[in-house]
C-alpha cells in the first residue's frame, strides 16, 4: 500500500484500535430495539422521552463497561508509537461518549493529539467530525486516511473525500468493497515499512 501522500491518521475507537468487547446486539436486546437496527439511528425514533433516557442509561452504562474493559488490538499501540515518533498527526473519531472515550483513552495511554465524539460532533457516516480534524490540522481530506472496522468508517471516509481503509476482522469482509484499502494488521499502515 502507497501512503506516501498521506499526512495524517484518523482511526476508530472500537473495534479498530482497541477491544472494547461491546456486543451491540445484547445491547438491542436489552432495549427491546429491532435487529441489525443501528442503535443511535433508532433511539432518535423514540418519542417518550422517559424511553429515550432509560435507553440512553443502557448505552451510556455499556460503553462505560466498555471503555474499562478495553484492551489495544494487536499493533495498534506499536503504530501509533511509530506516528508520533515521526510527528505524524493521529485523532480518533468515534460514534461513542466522550465519557467512555477518555476511560479507554487514558487507561491504555493512546497517544492521541485529538478525539471527538458523537457528542461532538454529528456521528458517522456523515463526514462533519472528520471534516473538522482536516480543518483543525489545516491538511486537505484527500491527504487523511480514516482507518475503522464498520461500514459507517467506511462511508463516512467517502463522505469525507478521505481515503477509506477497513481493518479486517472475522465479521466484516461484506464491507470490503466500500473500501478503498482493507488491512488484516496494523504494521501493514506503518510508514516506515
Amino acid at each position: 500500500m502507497n501512503l506516501s501522500g498521506v499526512k495524517g491518521f484518523i482511526f476508530d475507537l472500537d473495534g479498530t484500535l482497541v477491544d472494547s468487547r461491546l456486543d451491540f446486539d445484547a445491547m438491542r436486546r436489552e432495549l427491546g430495539f429491532p435487529e441489525g437496527k443501528p442503535i443511535l439511528e433508532h433511539l432518535e425514533t423514540l418519542d417518550d422521552p422517559d424511553a429515550v433516557a432509560q435507553a440512553w442509561a443502557v448505552v451510556e452504562a455499556h460503553e462505560i463497561a466498555g471503555a474499562r474493559a478495553a484492551t489495544w488490538m494487536p499493533g495498534a499501540r506499536e503504530l501509533l508509537m511509530s506516528l508520533r515518533e515521526l510527528d505524524i498527526p493521529v485523532a480518533i473519531l468515534t460514534r461513542n461518549m466522550r465519557k467512555a472515550t477518555r476511560i479507554a483513552i487514558e487507561a491504555l495511554g493512546i497517544p492521541v493529539e485529538l478525539a471527538l465524539t458523537r457528542e461532538d460532533c454529528k456521528p458517522k457516516p456523515h463526514p462533519e467530525g472528520l471534516l473538522r480534524i482536516a480543518a483543525t490540522w489545516g491538511l486537505a481530506c484527500g491527504e487523511l486516511i480514516y482507518v475503522g472496522d464498520y461500514i459507517f468508517d467506511l462511508q463516512a471516509a467517502r463522505n469525507a473525500n478521505m481515503i477509506a481503509c477497513l481493518y479486517l476482522n472475522e465479521r466484516n469482509h461484506i464491507y470490503q468493497e466500500h473500501a478503498d484499502c482493507v488491512i488484516r494488521a496494523f504494521d501493514e499502515l506503518s510508514p516506515r515499512r
